[in-house]
């Protein structure tokens, strides 16, 4: 075996990693469906404000697992954050801990404090984690929705209930220009950490175009609701979803912000951001979305919406 690394932005890693991650997630996640190449290159693309570090693992010219880390370069002392998969047929030969080891040597290269993993919620995962010394930080519930039926009647019945005081505005790919500033600022109150990516801390309007080209190069449309005081015209929330070439879409972000929270807002917005995608897309079936599972609130909207919990990934850190 030897450790390569990769560019996750080059056509050819996606390429290359492609038929070992399907395999793998065709095993962790019998019943999505097949993960296709626009989601591999969303997973490992360089993202705004984050350095990427993406290994892997070969058995000659046939990569057999693979690691990718967020690095954010405000925070330059801090963690690398990212996934780490075996591919299924190469298991229990050495490759986790290899990749381990040289992702802890990448990241003390680079001055970094900890190496932090996502991981399936399994025993396996839990006693390879145990091995390495590594500490739990953390479970997240992987939910999914599926748009067909009395669900898509219900997202629309919710879509429907608007909050008075405030309006949606609703736009694919490009925030209008009269609202970048306001959606800029509200992005900055988004204070919930995801994995590999950097925290924007004083985004501005270049931040939201260049988050929106990143979207585009990966393959993915991003779909947002805003909802915007009638009266100031500021962004109160906004919500995110990133559709491609699937059946399956990924929510994004979801913010209401603090001031106005307990309105119903996030509920609507989210709601008619979903029944919208769902009109659009007709090919689109269902939507994953994630929450921590100490997010009551995050929890109790997805519920309301309709989503239902399937599976719980663990969060572990370790020092380098």
């Amino acid at each position: 075996m030897d450790i390569r690394s990769l560019d996750g932005d080059d056509p050819a890693t996606i390429a290359l990693l492609l038929p070992g991650f399907q395999e793998t997630m065709s095993h962790a996640l019998p019943d999505d469906p097949p993960v296709s190449q626009a989601l591999l290159a969303r997973l490992m693309q360089r993202r705004h404000g984050a350095d990427r570090i993406v290994l892997a693992v070969f058995d000659g010219d046939r990569p057999v697992a693979c690691a990718k880390l967020g690095l954010d370069l405000g925070d330059p002392g801090g963690p690398g954050h990212g996934s780490l998969w075996v591919f299924p047929s190469f298991r229990r030969r050495g490759a986790g801990t290899a990749l381990v080891d040289a992702a802890r040597a990448e990241l003390r290269g680079r001055g970094r404090s900890h190496l932090v993993v996502d991981a399936p919620h399994t025993p396996a995962a839990e006693a390879f984690a145990a091995t390495r010394g590594a500490r739990l930080r953390g479970t997240s519930l992987r939910n999914r929705l599926f748009l067909a039926g009395p669900a898509r009647t219900a997202l629309d019945e919710l879509a429907a209930r608007a909050v008075p005081g405030h309006h949606l505005v609703r736009w694919t790919d490009r925030c209008p220009d009269a609202l970048l500033a306001s959606y800029a600022r509200a992005w900055s109150a988004l204070d919930t950490p995801a994995n590999g990516q950097a925290r924007m801390r004083a985004p501005t309007g270049d931040d939201v175009r260049a988050r929106e080209a990143e979207a585009g190069r990966a393959g993915h449309r991003q779909y947002v609701t805003a909802v915007v005081d009638d009266d100031s015209g500021e962004v109160a929330g906004y919500a995110t979803l990133f559709v491609r070439d699937s059946p399956m879409a990924d929510a994004g972000e979801t913010l209401v912000l603090a001031s106005r929270r307990r309105r119903g807002l996030g509920t609507w917005l989210k709601a008619d951001l979903l029944a919208r995608a769902a009109r659009e897309n007709r090919e689109l079936a269902l939507v994953q979305a994630w929450n921590d599972v100490r997010d009551d609130a995050a929890t109790a909207l997805n519920r309301r919406l309709g989503f239902r919990a399937d599976s719980s990934w663990s969060t572990y850190s370790l020092k380098v």
